[in-house]
């Protein structure tokens, strides 16, 4: 089976450029290939995850991944699927985040002799005379068939900046240089990517005179279409100081039934027979699934002692344990006893406002040790915390945290 056929069984690819040409390209051959990161916040987030798998499938099939750090396109921001322009970076705040991106990525990619190769478009892009950029690139784009790609489509509505409009002709250029420079036939990401893959696709062949070709992946969303990742906090993070372990486990363990197979599929490596099994499982069985899908995902991003602890965490607290060594931990001061609980919570990121706190309390979704919270000025005191200093905070049915009294 080749990487082609297992991309398709495991149902990451959604469009590909040149079907028949790829296929036997990458029976036939090793290839190098790339994917870009724009470097907007300082941690990859759950919505780069199967871009990681993708690059992670291909070089274990034998293929060089190229990470494309977008040091330069990160200057302009890509206006695909977006409202309204995107807030300009400084330089030093996406150098402080391609730095970040390079530790995560390398739990997914081998960058050991040669193996992959990770670059900046800075390095080409942010000294590139203007005039030559557009008398050797300009002259192959259609100003009207730009205007027709679907990354622009959305923008044209409201209005779409001439800055952001030449965001599609940088990265057809960058397809270009990591062609000329390391042989890259293949560009691969989201398919919110494909107008601005097909226009680097199209510039090798005219230019180059060469083959080239892109495949997008689907995007990670529920069975009901909607994006994965997100949470009332924000997006979903690969960092551990921004999402941490537990919390990421416990997404996981909560997904609907429905979408259990696909994430197993998409987002572990267990063999499709397992995946096809587990995604089977009916009524309370799917609970097995679950458990596994949390265990593996928080594994591969965080490493197996963090998903042992996570998963110890949660069994602890659902079977009704007594060991909360890894629940999530939370120092309280002495200066915010005599605050309000909710104060406290929301300062402690539990809550992500205050509003939000206000609004469980108001659900009846809100627990203190025992105690059901019903009023939303409830007083966080000393008497509060059993003999050992300590309480449960359970929010919601499924998120709990331990606050230690110091």
């Amino acid at each position: 089976m080749s990487v082609y056929d297992v991309l398709q069984e495991r149902g990451y690819l959604k469009q590909v450029s040149h079907e028949e040409e790829i296929k036997e390209l990458l029976e036939k051959e090793k290839i190098t290939f790339y994917i870009g990161f724009d470097p907007t916040a300082d941690s990859l987030h759950v919505g780069h995850f199967i871009a990681l798998m993708v690059m992670a499938h291909m070089q274990r099939a034998g293929h060089r991944p190229i990470c494309l750090l977008g040091g330069g396109t990160g200057m302009i921001g890509d206006p695909s699927g977006k409202d309204d322009m995107r807030k300009m970076l400084t330089p030093e705040f996406i150098n402080h985040n391609i730095e970040c991106f390079k530790k995560q990525m390398s739990k997914f990619i081998d960058f050991s002799d040669g193996k992959a190769i990770m670059v900046n478009n800075a390095d080409w892009l942010l000294g590139i005379n203007y005039v030559e950029m557009l008398r050797e690139v300009g002259v192959h784009f259609s100003v009207n068939h730009m205007l027709a790609a679907e990354c622009f489509k959305k923008r044209l509505e409201k209005g779409l900046s001439f800055f952001e409009f030449n965001y599609m002709i940088m990265q057809a250029y960058d397809f270009l240089t990591l062609n000329r420079e390391y042989g890259c036939v293949l560009e691969m990401g989201g398919d919110d990517q494909w107008s601005n893959m097909l226009a680097g696709v199209e510039l090798i062949r005219r230019k180059e005179q060469k083959s080239a070709f892109c495949m997008t992946s689907k995007l990670l969303t529920t069975s009901e279409g909607v994006k994965m990742g997100k949470t009332v906090g924000g997006a979903l993070w690969l960092d551990p100081a921004k999402t941490s372990p537990y919390d990421f486990y416990q997404y996981w363990r909560n997904v609907n039934d429905a979408d259990v197979e696909n994430c197993l599929a998409l987002l572990t490596f267990l063999p499709m027979e397992e995946v096809h099994r587990l995604g089977s499982l009916k009524d309370s069985a799917i609970n097995e699934a679950k458990i596994i899908l949390a265990y593996e995902i928080t594994k591969l991003i965080h490493g197996e002692e963090e998903a042992n602890k996570a998963k110890a965490a949660a069994e602890a607290l659902f079977s009704g344990g007594n060991n909360m060594d890894d629940v999530p931990t939370i120092s309280i001061t002495n200066a915010q006893l005599g605050q309000k609980l909710i104060d406290v919570l929301t300062e402690n990121k539990i809550f992500a406002s205050k509003s939000e706190g206000r609004s469980l309390v108001e659900q009846n979704g809100l627990t203190l040790g025992e105690s059901k919270i019903t009023d939303v000025d409830k007083i966080l005191t000393a008497d509060d915390f059993d003999a050992e200093k300590s309480i449960l905070v359970r929010k919601g049915k499924k998120k709990f945290y331990r606050l230690i009294r110091e």
